[in-house]
């Protein structure tokens, strides 16, 4: 768990989801941080035990995108998307995604920690 998040705000001040436009989730957090996050890293940074078994297994942390093979040949990959998204509590969200999975409760401290812009992206790697 990151060291960095003692001396910041976990709690969000507005939250934008938009599952219309397909953009991702916006978040102001109350100590004036701003963060974007993709549908597409959302979905592979699923908190859910059995995404983040699989996420163990290869290696790679919430925030590090999927690896791919060289050798590999690209598939399609329809675009991730929720087709729901629901308040759990005040304290996470929750979404429906178009693969099926609704199992990952993404709280606002986990959010925080996986933020991906380049501010959070140097903390993490100081610690």
């Amino acid at each position: 768990m990151p060291i960095f998040l003692d001396s910041i705000s976990i709690d969000p001040k507005s939250i934008k989801v938009n599952l219309t436009t397909g953009t991702g989730v916006d978040i102001e957090w109350k100590d004036g941080h701003l963060s974007h996050y993709s549908f597409r890293f959302l979905r592979d940074a699923c908190p859910c035990a059995l995404c983040d078994e699989e996420r163990e297994k290869a290696g790679r942390k919430p925030w590090q995108a999927p690896k791919t093979v060289p050798e590999a040949l690209p598939m399609f990959k329809p675009a991730m998307k929720p087709l729901t998204a629901e308040g759990v509590g005040k304290y996470a969200i929750k979404f429906g995604w178009n693969d099926g999975h609704a199992l990952g409760i993404y709280s606002w401290k986990f959010l925080r920690e996986v933020c991906v812009c380049e501010e959070c992206k140097a903390a993490r790697e100081q610690q």
